[in-house]
């Protein structure tokens, strides 16, 4: 006659996520390669926005009565040190180094927070810039690949 539909104990089933390693959305995996081109952008932009920081005092508009008031020169500097390890950190992400991805979250955040108390000097780059770094902390923390079984399955 026919026989239970019930599978044994000892069949197998069939392929499917393993519990644990859930590969994420791939806008996540795709954002995550976004993210460090975004991420060495930026960087770019940081050198850029040190170096004429640095190089004149003319360049930014000076404010009067600022809590976070520092001298553009020391705005500067800032953000030329910042924007070389984002740039480093970038090319980590695009690499596919594991330890860039914790590092970008905690850069990016660290330069969000850089360009808020950076806002009065140059409001609409600095607003662009922390949207950019929000987008690259929500893209690393969302992508749940593991860049080793990218490069195991290569």
């Amino acid at each position: 006659m026919s026989q239970p539909s019930t599978p044994t104990s000892g069949a197998s089933r069939p392929a499917g996520p393993r519990p644990g390693g859930d590969s994420g959305s791939p806008w996540a995996a795709g954002g995550t390669v976004f993210a460090g081109v975004l991420l060495f952008v930026d960087g770019v932009l940081g050198v850029l926005k040190g170096i004429a920081g640095i190089a004149s005092n003319d360049i930014y508009t000076r404010i009067n009565d600022y809590v976070f008031k520092f001298s553009v020169t020391s705005w500067g500097w800032i953000h030329l040190v910042l924007g070389v390890i984002l740039i480093l950190v970038g090319w980590g992400i695009l690499k596919g180094a594991t330890w860039a991805r914790g590092a970008g979250v905690a850069l990016a955040a660290l330069n969000l927070v850089a360009n808020f108390m950076w806002l009065p000097y140059t409001p609409v780059w600095a607003i662009v810039t922390i949207a950019i770094d929000v987008f690259i902390i929500w893209a690393l923390c969302t992508d749940r690949s593991n860049p080793s079984d990218q490069v195991r399955s290569s």
